[in-house]
């Protein structure tokens, strides 16, 4: 049986890492990857049909609507679509949740490249980085790119399976927590993050991660730091 520690969080160069209990989490669905390895026993999650999946790992490609139960010691992996290690879960996941055994033992190391994904355009890495900047409108993120707004959204829709917007809302979720592990309150941490006040980032929380801010927080607050 894996030994217990306390929940924590951390955030590198394309990826997020979680450790710590399984939570029945409101159905919701990610702008990244997601691995999530029971440390003891299975995983579960519940898709959108109904369908419960058990696995000592699976695999939820962005996008895909679901909801995690309750269960014990896990380590999650979220992993953002334009990164390196992104190109090997195209390949093994499918459009929902996927057990993927082979994945059990993941290392953290094995994520941690920040290497750009070979699947994805140049040209949408450009608008990703972009579209973070406070401000700009889809019609300026896609003119600085040198495409039109459709054949963005068209691009980004075929490549990363969500449009834009949803993935500046993930980094901006992404500002958040990492405001609030360094101690920031949650009304300070939501306007880190971008958004207009406590209420708008926790309705986007539970939208993307299927729980609120004060749940988050004991894994927060408890993380070491950035991982990697």
């Amino acid at each position: 049986m894996a030994e217990y520690r306390e929940p924590s969080f951390g955030v590198g160069a394309g990826f997020a890492r979680y450790r710590g209990p399984a939570f029945d989490t409101a159905a919701h669905c990610h702008a990244a990857f997601q691995i999530a390895i029971a440390l003891d026993g299975e995983v579960a999650m519940v898709d959108a049909d109904g369908e419960c999946h058990r696995g000592a790992a699976l695999v939820v490609p962005p996008m895909a609507r679901h909801r995690m139960l309750a269960g014990t010691d896990l380590v999650t992996f979220f992993i953002e679509p334009h990164s390196a290690f992104a190109d090997r879960l195209r390949g093994l996941c499918g459009d929902g949740v996927t057990v993927v055994d082979e994945l059990r033992d993941l290392d953290e190391a094995e994520v941690r490249s920040g290497l750009p994904s070979r699947a994805i355009d140049p040209r949408l890495l450009a608008a990703m980085d972009a579209v973070t900047t406070p401000g700009w409108s889809m019609p300026e993120v896609a003119a600085r790119v040198g495409l039109s707004p459709q054949r963005l959204r068209a691009l980004a829709r075929r490549q990363l399976g969500m449009p834009l917007p949803r993935w500046r809302v993930w980094v901006r979720l992404r500002r958040t927590a990492e405001a609030l592990g360094a101690g920031d309150s949650l009304a300070d941490a939501a306007v880190a993050g971008g958004f207009a006040d406590q209420a708008h980032l926790s309705r986007w929380m539970r939208e993307m991660m299927g729980l609120t801010p004060t749940e988050t927080l004991p894994a927060l607050r408890a993380r070491p730091g950035r991982a990697g």
